[in-house]
């Protein structure tokens, strides 16, 4: 049990980049630029080695990134999209100008997947398993079987399905988050996968977490965060 909120909460990269997709979903602009733009215009945030280079490149190319960035920030895309295929793609897209490694995709897509299915009435039963067949995670363990060996993993394959797999042990919002940051690690990112599922699956984020959360953000996401919840419901 950890007090939930504290005075020095702050955002990090997960929330840049999360409000970044919401916004090339929302208007077309490509995923390049609004990274580089967003990850310009807010530094700082705890981007990681090689995206910190990407940011200020003229050129920007992927760099075979096998991180869990690609899953920390496709969340909208799980939201946008009504069909597997199409969430799947979007997915691969939003990761592919930077994690193009065949994990750092995975990441994303299975991320974004679980959101469709968990908005779409799917069981956590349901969730597990397929994407457990899709992907290849272990979703079995459970998470007293994994936070005694766990350690600081950015990896898709070393974080993504421990998220997921908080989820899964998860009774409502604010649990699913609790868990997920009781993993320790990137406990940043794994919480922000988590939460984006866990959102999709309970019907949306508490009330007094949604208000407590929005102090901390600059005015430029709270009206990203608006505008794409306008834009979802048509």
């Amino acid at each position: 049990d950890f007090e939930f909120f504290k005075d020095r909460c702050f955002f990090t990269d997960d929330t840049v980049l999360t409000a970044a997709t919401a916004k090339v979903l929302m208007t077309g602009i490509s995923y390049v630029d609004a990274y580089q733009d967003f990850s310009r215009r807010y530094p700082g945030r705890g981007y990681g080695g090689n995206f910190s280079h990407w940011i200020h490149a003229e050129n920007p190319a992927p760099y075979n990134g096998w991180g869990n960035g690609s899953a920390m920030r496709v969340s909208p895309v799980g939201f946008a999209f009504d069909t597997v295929d199409e969430v799947l793609a979007e997915a691969e897209r939003s990761a592919v100008v930077t994690h193009n490694h065949p994990e750092g995709i995975k990441g994303a897509q299975a991320t974004a997947l679980a959101i469709l299915l968990g908005r779409q009435g799917a069981s956590q039963e349901d969730i597990r398993r397929e994407i457990s067949l899709r992907f290849g995670y272990d979703l079995d363990r459970t998470l007293d079987e994994i936070r005694p060996g766990y350690r600081f993993d950015v990896s898709c394959q070393g974080s993504v399905p421990e998220a997921i797999i908080a989820f899964l042990e998860s009774e409502d919002y604010e649990d699913a988050i609790r868990k997920a940051i009781s993993l320790g690690g990137d406990s940043d990112t794994i919480a922000c996968i988590t939460g984006g599922i866990a959102e999709a699956f309970y019907g949306g984020v508490t009330e007094k977490i949604a208000k407590q959360g929005r102090t901390y953000l600059p005015e430029e996401f709270l009206d990203i965060v608006d505008e794409f919840e306008e834009w979802l419901r048509g």
